[in-house]
């Protein structure tokens, strides 16, 4: 399939470390974007014979953004690939007790960051020789039901739904695919508190299966291996005992 590069965000732990360790195992160069320099260059480190290249990156500031695809492009010649997986969390809040600058945090990480990934990647796709690419959008099962008190985080969610789509529309002339891998309860830093026990729809505190990240990371090298002629549109990967399916 000859050389292919791929732009992994939030890539310094969890979903995104295992997922760009996996891509990188499959053949790809990866370049590994994060916020923390140094757990970058752990993960290379880790990994001397794998092909990562560690490119700090805020994903929600615009000319950080625009750095880590001019960088990659420079250095790899092309953007196949764009997993745009930074994301964070937000605490429980009922409605009325969000402050503005919460919902403004999760809104310019989760929203705002993946737009402007899905921008800069869309732009370098275009108008590369050849044309075209690849985006997977990390969703959530969030982006079809929620949990209690988590208004930003799953609005979010239900947003990056909306974001998916259109770039896919907006892709097809230019032979650039987009889907979205939504997951349930992987075991990442994010989730640690749903072993515990977590607030359920019914009120009650219950503790909930987790699935490897690297369950994740399979399925999004799956999604990646594809001819750019054929698209995951969706993809769901959850814990199978996990309480989303009925009513739980």
């Amino acid at each position: 399939m000859g050389d292919r590069t791929a732009v992994v965000t939030g890539a310094g732990s969890g979903i995104g470390a295992a997922t760009a360790t996996a891509l990188a195992m499959d053949g790809w160069t990866v370049v590994i974007a994060g916020r923390r320099r140094t757990a970058l260059e752990e993960l290379a480190a880790a990994h001397p014979d794998l092909r990562l290249d560690p490119v700090p990156t805020d994903v929600t500031d615009e000319e950080s953004v625009r750095n880590l695809f001019s960088v990659t492009a420079t250095r790899h010649g092309r953007v196949d690939l764009l997993f745009n997986n930074a994301g964070m969390g937000s605490f429980a809040r009922d409605v009325d007790e969000l402050s503005l600058q919460e919902w403004q945090a999760v809104v310019d990480v989760n929203l705002t960051g993946a737009f402007l990934c899905i921008r800069e990647a869309f732009g370098r796709m275009r108008r590369q020789q050849p044309q075209g690419g690849r985006i997977i959008n990390n969703g959530s099962i969030s982006a079809h039901a929620p949990r209690p008190r988590s208004i930003a985080y799953t609005a979010t969610k239900h947003a990056i739904t909306g974001l998916t789509k259109s770039t896919a529309l907006d892709g097809r002339p230019y032979d650039i695919a987009c889907g979205q891998i939504d997951v349930g309860n992987a075991a990442t830093d994010l989730t640690a508190t749903i072993a515990e026990g977590v607030l359920q729809a019914d009120g009650s505190l219950r503790a909930e299966p987790r699935m490897p990240a690297e369950d994740v990371a399979r399925a999004v090298v799956y999604m990646a291996s594809l001819p750019l002629d054929s698209n995951v549109a969706t993809m769901t990967v959850m814990a199978t005992k996990m309480p989303f399916v009925g009513r739980g």
